[in-house]
């Protein structure tokens, strides 16, 4: 009998996605055999990008993971529960990044709610690099309205990717 495939989800709203996220994703590409990036939408934070745009962006950006590592990696859209679309996509972990300790307190709360829906979901929690550790997606998307330079936090074609929809093209 061949083992269990270990299908991870590493859930976000990526509005932009960060160089945060992808050291996170690629790191999580060697604990898992599948890795699902979930886009989703989140009625508390107002979007830069719509689903699409985000999907299709993410997309691009971790494309390359799929002949570098072993484990394959695909982008999905979701507006359902996390742990809704985690049994739909047979998750076995679910992938969540810590910046710092507010962040845990979140997460812990979200665990806890997570467990009691499914508990046969793990929930595996991640820190990016210690450098990449201050960046979010709100503040980048801050940074570059007020024309700072953005260039430390995403990559080149995610920078005009921002630039672009921001009209500072």
């Amino acid at each position: 009998m061949l083992p269990k495939k270990r299908i991870g989800l590493y859930p976000g709203t990526f509005d932009p996605i960060t160089l945060g996220h992808l050291d996170i994703i690629e790191r999580a590409t060697k604990l898992v055999d599948h890795l699902i990036i979930g886009v989703s939408t989140n009625p508390s934070k107002k979007t830069l990008f719509s689903m699409e745009e985000r999907i299709n962006i993410v997309r691009r950006e971790t494309e390359h993971l799929n002949k570098k590592n072993a484990a394959t990696v695909e982008v999905a859209g979701f507006e359902t529960l996390l742990m809704t679309f985690a049994e739909k996509v047979n998750a076995t972990v679910i992938i969540r990044g810590l910046r710092a300790a507010s962040d845990f307190e979140y997460e812990f709360q979200m665990t806890a709610m997570n467990d009691q829906l499914n508990a046969d979901i793990e929930t595996v929690f991640m820190m990016a690099h210690p450098s990449l550790q201050a960046i979010a997606s709100r503040l980048v998307k801050e940074i570059a309205i007020y024309d700072g330079e953005i260039d430390k936090f995403v990559t080149k074609s995610v920078r005009n990717d921002v630039l672009k929809k921001l009209g500072k093209n």
